[in-house]
Parts: C-alpha cells; sequence; structure tokens
C-alpha cells in the first residue's frame, strides 16, 4: 500500500527507536483519504500530538516524492472518525481547533515512567492528585527542587495524562511565557497571548525562579494566575528553589503560589538512581548489566538528566563502533560524563558530607566512640581523606583523634577489605566520593 511504502521511506531518516515508538503505531485509514488528504489514526493523543508536531509536513512530502501531489496529512484517534465523511467534518474541526490549543508534551514523560523513592514520593503523590482531580486540590501545585531531579518529568507527566482525559494544556518554560509576552506586546497582539494562556484547563509553567525582577512579566502573570485560579483551572509550577526564596518575586505572587501545596524533590538515593538507569534502558532498549549500572549510579552524580544523556551516548557510541558494552567499555566512554577530582579538597570538607549523609554528628565521627554506626562513618572518612586529599597518615592520625598512623592504616585494611567483600557497602563508598567531588560544582 502506498501509504505504508511512505512510512517505510521515513523509517530510513529518523532513528529506529522514534519509529518504532511513534510511526509504527500508525494506521492509514483509507475511507477517510483522498489524493489531496491523507489521514492516519494513532492509538492515542499523545503519539497523535506527537507526530503532528515533527513529522506531518515530512510524511506529506514522502508522499509528493511518490505520486506527485503533496496531500494535507491529519493525524486523528479512531473515535474522531464517523461512518460518513459528511458527519466526521466538523467533528474533525473542532478537535483540530481543540489540538491547536493543546501544548506538545514529551509523551514518554508519563507517571509510569518516573521511578519513585523516597526523595520524591511525595511530589510524585502531589503531581498524581493533581492530574486526577485537575483544579479541585492542591491548586497550584508548586514543585521545586535542583537541575535534573525529575520536575520537568513530573509535569509532562501531569499534562499527558490530562490530555488524554480531553483537557487542554498549556505547558511552557518562564522564558517562553516572558518571550510569548514580550512578541505580542510589540505587536500589539495581547488579546492572542491572553487566549493562549487563559483558555486552557492545565496550566503547567516551568523553571519559574526565572520571574526575579521581571516586573512586567510578573503583572501579566499575576492576572494570568488569577483569572484560571478563579475559574477553577489548575496551575502547576515548578521552580529550582521555594518560593520565599526566589528574590525579586513580588509578595503578592509570592503569595499566591503558597496558595496551593508545596512539594520538594531531594537528591536521589543511590537506589534511586540505579533503578532510573535500569528503567531508561528498559524503556529505550538499551542492555546494561548491573555492573555498569552500578557503576554509573554511584559515579556519575545526581543530575538524572545527566544521567540519562550519558546512557544513550554510551549507547550511540557502542552501535557506532560494534561494540559490546562491557564493564571496560563502558569506564573508558563514561569518563567524559564522570566528575573530575575537584581541587583543594579539605578534610572538613569530607567529615560534613559524610555526618550529613550517614546522619551522624562531625564530632561523633572524629571521637572514640566504638558504636557500628560511627565506626563505619570513621572508616569511610579515613579512606576518603586517604585517596582523595595529600595528607599523610600522621596527620590523619591527628585529624580523627587516633593514637598513631598504625590505627589509620589499620582501618584502611578494614575498608578495603569491605569494598572488595561487600558490593552494597562498595557501592555507598563510591556515592559518597562523588558527592566530595562534585561539592560546589
Amino acid at each position: 500500500m502506498l501509504a505504508d511504502n511512505v512510512l517505510e521511506l521515513l523509517s530510513s531518516e529518523i532513528s529506529e527507536l522514534e519509529y518504532n515508538r511513534y510511526i509504527k503505531q500508525l494506521k492509514y485509514h483509507e475511507k477517510a483519504s483522498r489524493s489531496d488528504y491523507a489521514v492516519f489514526i494513532a492509538p492515542n493523543i499523545l503519539i497523535a500530538n506527537w507526530v503532528k508536531t515533527k513529522y506531518t509536513s515530512k510524511i506529506a512530502h514522502l508522499f509528493e516524492v511518490k505520486t506527485g501531489q503533496k496531500p494535507t496529512v491529519n493525524i486523528m484517534l479512531k473515535d474522531q472518525i464517523s461512518q460518513t465523511r459528511k458527519k466526521s467534518a466538523p467533528i474533525e474541526l473542532n478537535e483540530l481547533n481543540k489540538a491547536t490549543k493543546n501544548t506538545i508534551l514529551n509523551p514518554s514523560y508519563t507517571f509510569d515512567s518516573y521511578v519513585v523513592g523516597s526523595s520524591n514520593q511525595y511530589a510524585y503523590t502531589i503531581a498524581k492528585s493533581v492530574a486526577d482531580k485537575p483544579g479541585i486540590i492542591y491548586n497550584p501545585a508548586f514543585i521545586y527542587g535542583p537541575t535534573g531531579l525529575g520536575k520537568t518529568h513530573l509535569m509532562h507527566a501531569i499534562g499527558n495524562y490530562s490530555q488524554n482525559n480531553g483537557k487542554i494544556v498549556i505547558y511552557a518554560t518562564i522564558e517562553q511565557f516572558m518571550n510569548d509576552f514580550t512578541y505580542n506586546l510589540r505587536n500589539q497582539s495581547m488579546e492572542r497571548f491572553r487566549e493562549k494562556y487563559r483558555s486552557c484547563d492545565i496550566l503547567l509553567i516551568d523553571d519559574t525562579q526565572f520571574l526575579s525582577n521581571k516586573i512586567q512579566t510578573q503583572e501579566e502573570f499575576f492576572h494570568t494566575f488569577n483569572e484560571l485560579h478563579s475559574a477553577g483551572k489548575q496551575i502547576v509550577l515548578t521552580s529550582d528553589k521555594p518560593p520565599k526564596s526566589i528574590n525579586g518575586l513580588e509578595a503578592r505572587l509570592q503569595s499566591r503560589f503558597e496558595w496551593g501545596l508545596i512539594a520538594d524533590i531531594g537528591l536521589p538515593e543511590l537506589e534511586t538512581k540505579i533503578a532510573i538507569i535500569k528503567k531508561k534502558c528498559e524503556l529505550d532498549g538499551i542492555h546494561l548489566d548491573d555492573e555498569i549500572v552500578n557503576y554509573i549510579a554511584a559515579k556519575m552524580g545526581d543530575n538524572i538528566r545527566e544521567i540519562e544523556s550519558a546512557i544513550i551516548n554510551l549507547n550511540a557510541y557502542a552501535s557506532l563502533m560494534r561494540q559490546e558494552i562491557t564493564f571496560e567499555f563502558a569506564k573508558t566512554v563514561m569518563k567524559e560524563h564522570i566528575k573530575g577530582k575537584r581541587e583543594n579538597i579539605n578534610l572538613e570538607d569530607i567529615i560534613a558530607i559524610i555526618s550529613k549523609e550517614l546522619n551522624i554528628k562531625p564530632s561523633e565521627i572524629k571521637s572514640k566512640k566504638r558504636s557500628k554506626n560511627i565506626v563505619e562513618a570513621r572508616r569511610i572518612g579515613i579512606y576518603l581523606a586517604r585517596t582523595l586529599t595529600p595528607n599523610s597518615m600522621p596527620k590523619l592520625a591527628q585529624f580523627f583523634g587516633m593514637k598513631d598512623h598504625t590505627a589509620v592504616s589499620h582501618n584502611m585494611k578494614k575498608i578495603n577489605e569491605l569494598i572488595e567483600t561487600n558490593e552494597t557497602f562498595k557501592l555507598r563508598v563510591d556515592e559518597l566520593k562523588n558527592r566530595v567531588l562534585t561539592k560546589n560544582e
């Protein structure tokens, strides 16, 4: 069939992953199509919107290559097609008008693909509740945390879930909001701007911290917020810090951001990072054995976005080189992604990080107490101090309150034995080492 040939042509121009995930899911609707109008049925609105945005013009061009005529390409859902073309036309037009108001979201960012751990459980629960009952509870929902920990994923998950349930969703970064505002203000088309941002069921705004000191934009956002909120429409905001810590934010906006519920996403624990890596590999068809997964989780830091990018690059490089991803190959390729040693690491840095991560007072680590958790923390401190700083054993003995350098040597021997025989302990030490190396970078 002509349409199948066209889609096969497209497969040679895009990645196999995107072809299988999106294009291969389309079914050509012969009855609804004409020589100048091609209709494809998508299994859900996420794929429909994704294909509409990225591929319809390309599909139309490939039809033209094959037939000499360039049709209008439309991606629809099965329930939008009526038995007769006359009946379907007005329905299709309404659906198209509605689709133009929706934002194109990343269809791979769903609740199912989000890995939940103790560091993000609260934010995930809030996001799910907002998606289930938009505008009813937790309005606005304000999610904050460091870059790359999954705030945008949760926001897109809310949007994808809501679009699938027929809601009009607008997603934008605050920078896009500002650019839209400036453009429409300059071109005297503010009604079009307000129609876009105020005629939706759910407004998702990313990186709210960049509203800082943008007085004119804050004024417009204030009125947009008020109109949506008073109409019972859902607002979701993300930031790298809570509202009260955003400098240059008007008090009235800070107050409104705090009306609903505020949830933070913390740094992921090692187990969560391992689960995220495995989930990413499963979704993208990448095979990494446990040794490689554990290595990446322990060495790569906490930015999940960077970890996912590194995995994709590793897989792409292996494919290009026709190389199996062994542990040694992964270590070589990942060198560029793994943070190097930080200059001037001092002993107090090491103690502070261990104290925070293991919930033990710095004074206890340097004391003579012999409880199991304190001894373990002290040994890790000695190990990291010995491997990451140029301090001699006598200097370390003095710092940790030990009799002499032989006590340091004894502790180094013990911890090296544990690292060799206990994989869980080794991963924990590697993670703490990474925290020290990446501190303040």
